[in-house]
């Protein structure tokens, strides 16, 4: 009776922390890989059946599931097919902040920037790639700082 027992709880709490896990890491469905302006331009929610994907921070999520948020003629589509980190830092969907430019940012937009981009993309939405901003540097040369391992989601299998 007592294994019985013992047998249910670990079922109940092996399914209990693989929920937890499930909800705190998504894997992308993809490799993730350097995805261009150019096409992140594409997945902005226009098209119906399209990803629709939006960076922040130079990661780049597939926000599809939350389409009512982002998808065509919803409240945030102004934040997707672009890198939109200083909209998201002012929480603004002014056209001047949809950039992925932080100069001039305020500590206190900055930290909400990290709070947003770890608490509610990284959480809820699977990384499918990065910008060219987050690899490069501005001449186009490789940022000798990126280091994949780093970054979130990486696994070197799904890179290269």
């Amino acid at each position: 009776m007592a294994t019985a027992r013992m047998c249910v709880l670990f079922v109940v709490l092996s399914t209990t922390l693989s929920e937890d896990v499930k909800l705190k890491y998504k894997a992308a469905n993809k490799p993730v890989r350097l995805i261009p302006e150019e096409e992140l331009k594409r997945y902005d929610g226009s098209e119906e059946g399209q990803p629709i994907y939006m960076a922040v921070k130079g990661v780049v999520f597939d926000v599809t599931k939350g389409k009512e948020f982002y998808g065509k003629d919803a409240p945030y589509n102004a934040l997707v097919g672009k890198d939109s980190t200083r909209a998201v830092a002012k929480m603004s969907l002014d056209p001047a902040d949809l950039t992925s430019d932080i100069t001039g940012l305020t500590e206190e937009q900055l930290e909400s920037l990290e709070s947003v981009f770890e608490g509610t993309y990284k959480t809820k939405y699977p990384i499918v790639g990065y910008t060219a901003s987050r690899i490069l540097t501005a001449d186009g040369s490789p940022d000798r700082d990126f280091k994949p391992e780093d970054q979130p989601h990486f696994q070197i299998k799904d890179e290269f």
